[in-house]
Formats: structure tokens, C-alpha cells, sequence
């Protein structure tokens, strides 16, 4: 369920709107959504960001050999440098996920 802004929020979905905040400063439009301890700031397809009070984890890719994916994790204490990381991830999913072209063209 989407976060109502103003409402008294536990560490978690804190953690998760400032982290928002951040990636809304460098024009990346995200959506947090909270529930049983936990918040999630979700940003593009394949990348979501799970808070946990004072840490930020999301997916960064898998792994052959191991045959599981592959995490990176950030403090929660400096949501202005997680979010350039979740940019840096944000960019390259957009190449290789991008948004389908408008089938409503003329021509």
C-alpha cells in the first residue's frame, strides 16, 4: 500500500522516504509502499529498494556460477549518497529495460 505523506511513520518507511526524497532531487521518480516492519521504494522494473531501519538493499544482478542473485547494501544514515548508487542502477536498467515506444504515432 502506498505511504500517505505526513502520517506517523516507523524507521523503516522513514528510511524509505528520504531515500525517495533523494532520487526525486535527481529526477528519478519513485513510489514507497510499506508494511510488517518493512518499506520498499520502488523505481523501475527489476530495481526495488528494501529499507529495513538502517539499511537499504537491492538487487544488482546474478550470479552464473553461484546461480543466485546479487545484492548491494548501503546505511540508511546517508540516503543522499545511496540514492546516487540506486541512480548509477536506475541508468543501466533504463538501456537495457527501456520504456516501449507510444504505438500511437502518425505517419
Amino acid at each position: 500500500m502506498p505511504v500517505a505523506r505526513g502520517h506517523l511513520a516507523e524507521p523503516s518507511v522513514i528510511a524509505a522516504e528520504e531515500l525517495r526524497t533523494e532520487l526525486e532531487q535527481q529526477g528519478i521518480a519513485a513510489d514507497v509502499h510499506d508494511g510488517y516492519g518493512l518499506a520498499l521504494v520502488s523505481v523501475w522494473t527489476g530495481l526495488v529498494v528494501w529499507c529495513k531501519e538502517d539499511r537499504y538493499w537491492w538487487r544488482t544482478g546474478w550470479d552464473a556460477q553461484r546461480q543466485r542473485f546479487t545484492y548491494a547494501w548501503h546505511p540508511a544514515t546517508d540516503p543522499a549518497r545511496a540514492a546516487r548508487r540506486v541512480a548509477r542502477r536506475y541508468e543501466a536498467l533504463r538501456v537495457a529495460h527501456p520504456l516501449p515506444e507510444s504505438s500511437d504515432r502518425t505517419s
